[in-house]
């Protein structure tokens, strides 16, 4: 399953993403997290130093390898330097899955232990002092994106997407391909606002949204959440002191952690779960190739040099378990 977590800066989605990932790695369930923030604070949020943090392999330092290895044998794709963020797959090209090894996950993931269980991470690597003014932020999120294009995922094991803050998410098709999207949002106007701003843009889409309130101080601050946001407020996180040590750097066992929040986390795993049978891989390589050709004609054409359009495979549908092309 493909979780993203979505808000505003400084809602509290990192910590919350955080030990969702934590949760399901109590359970056993495998995962990997992914930090595609603006801000790289995902892997600190696990228990990582900032010095290991910071020597984490970007993904956006390896689009040449990535590129590479998803282009396979895709005779659609005439070289790797057409490739773009929303390039689709096709028949002969190479898929990710989370449970195999492949030369991505070899150059890019850093295995974090948790005081129960282990997390894979990717990060997306931070946008530099080198950047200003000659990149875009998206091009480091377009590694995530590729990647995701790629992947075939299981029931029982999760992908865990910290997004950049804001709606950047929106910029291309990125906010389309995950099975969940939680919105952390404050109990404040502001915090409800990006709520109805991510409900208009995915409504459309078929994009299942539920929100995820913290910060809730009191009963008030629920039922204002819950006035506001109705039935799409599926849980919501108050102040916690497992919480403040950690961003303290003071480790506790993840058991220690409140029992109000543990049960949150317990019912938003449930809500992903359930999500399971309502996959529609035909609706998502759809929306995959939807995004490639206006991308394709907005900028990827002139980019590149090439139509892009025609790397789009007309007879291809990713699904869940087709065979693998040998690494």
């Amino acid at each position: 399953m493909k979780i993203a977590f979505v808000g505003k800066g400084g809602s509290g989605k990192t910590t919350l993403s955080s030990l969702f990932v934590r949760h399901l790695a109590a359970r056993g369930v495998p995962v990997t997290a992914v930090d595609a923030d603006i801000n790289q604070h995902l892997g600190v949020a696990l228990g990582l130093t900032e010095e290991e943090a910071a020597a984490c392999p970007p993904l956006g330092g390896r689009l040449p390898l990535i590129k590479d290895y998803l282009r396979g044998e895709n005779p659609r794709i005439l070289s790797s330097e057409t490739m773009i963020k929303t390039t689709p797959p096709g028949a002969g090209s190479r898929l990710l899955r989370l449970s195999e090894e492949n030369p991505v996950f070899d150059a890019c993931a850093t295995e974090v232990p948790l005081d129960k269980g282990a997390a894979r991470l990717l990060v997306t690597g931070p946008f530099t002092a080198d950047d200003l003014g000659v990149a875009c932020y998206h091009s480091k999120t377009g590694a995530v994106e590729l990647c995701l294009n790629h992947l075939v995922d299981g029931r029982d094991e999760y992908l865990v997407v910290d997004m950049t803050a804001g709606s950047d998410s929106f910029a291309s098709g990125l906010f389309t391909r995950f099975d969940m999207t939680f919105l952390v949002a404050e109990p404040t106007r502001k915090g409800v606002s990006v709520y109805r701003q991510y409900r208009e843009y995915a409504r459309d889409y078929g994009v299942a949204l539920r929100v995820v309130g913290n910060k809730a101080r009191d009963p008030e601050d629920v039922a204002f959440l819950r006035e506001e946001i109705g039935d799409d407020l599926l849980v919501t996180f108050g102040h916690s002191d497992w919480v403040r040590a950690m961003e303290r750097g003071q480790r506790r066992p993840f058991a220690a952690l409140d029992a109000d929040d543990a049960r949150a986390l317990g019912a938003m795993h449930r809500a992903a779960d359930a999500g399971y049978p309502l996959r529609d891989w035909e609706r998502y390589t759809q929306q995959m190739v939807h995004f490639h050709l206006k991308n394709a004609a907005s900028w990827g054409n002139d980019r590149t040099g090439a139509d892009l359009a025609a790397q789009v495979d007309p007879g291809f549908v990713l699904r869940e378990a087709p065979s693998p092309l040998p690494a």
